[in-house]
């Protein structure tokens, strides 16, 4: 679980209802139809942006910044090594039980087709697809979260306008212009709120682990490469190491 994620939403949010309930009631800025208005008009929005099925995947892939699955790039700079030199004494077909052992789907379906004794090409072009496929599906899922950043300040735009025209149409009736105004101002502050708070930090953390996957991925079909080659244990280790932050380069070089 990547605990800085949920400190930081958990911390954002508290924050700004202390400060809420240091100026008064916490009950002054709850207000249903800016809630309709924004949240509502946002999720109305995003979803005709997107397909229902790439929608509802949206929503559960955000289950990601706070879970992330990505495996270590780390371990793989000794792994491949091993894996390598297990190919070059053994044969490939000794590679098997060292794919039945791994958790990660990726790198045993990659031992797996070199068991099988594809070659370098096909390697690369069924993992290059599958990377692809990935892809698309982490971009759709991303893509509908920034809807959230870019829909939401606008729905309380909206909303703000709403509220504008019904208290400047009400003027002779001073009830009505509290209500009014609250729509109108709560509404910015509900749109604002979804898009900086809740929906940038989850987008961003997408993003994040998009990449690191990416790397991961290009990691592992650099070492089944070489594999597949007959290139020296060695060369395939460092050719992974160098995938790596020089802090980390640094640190697993000192091992």
């Amino acid at each position: 679980m990547d605990i800085a994620t949920l400190i930081g939403l958990v911390a954002a949010v508290g924050i700004i209802i202390w400060a809420i309930t240091l100026g008064g009631s916490l009950g002054a800025f709850i207000d249903v139809p800016s809630v309709a208005i924004v949240i509502g008009g946002t999720i109305s929005v995003v979803m005709s942006r997107h397909t229902l099925p790439e929608f509802i995947g949206h929503l559960t892939g955000a289950v990601k910044a706070f879970l992330p699955g990505t495996p270590k790039l780390e371990p793989l700079v000794e792994q491949f090594p091993e894996f390598a030199q297990i190919a070059k004494k053994e044969g490939l077909l000794a590679l098997e039980p060292k794919a039945a052992e791994s958790s990660d789907k990726f790198l045993k379906t990659g031992l797996m087709m070199l068991v099988d004794g594809l070659g370098e090409s096909a390697i690369s072009s069924r993992i290059r697809t599958d990377i692809e496929a990935r892809e698309r599906r982490h971009g759709a899922v991303i893509a509908a979260w920034q809807g959230w950043i870019d829909v939401a300040p606008a729905m309380g735009m909206i909303g703000t306008l709403v509220g504008l025209v019904q208290m400047l149409g009400n003027m002779s009736d001073p009830k009505s212009i509290g209500p009014a105004m609250a729509v109108a101002l709560l509404t910015t502050l509900y749109g604002a709120f979804i898009a900086n708070v809740v929906a940038g930090p989850i987008t961003n953390k997408l993003k994040l682990y998009h990449d690191e996957e990416a790397v991961y991925c290009e990691a592992v079909l650099t070492g089944l490469q070489g594999i597949a080659r007959g290139e020296n244990p060695r060369n395939i280790g460092e050719s992974i190491l160098a995938l790596l932050p020089p802090a980390t380069q640094k640190a697993l070089a000192k091992k």
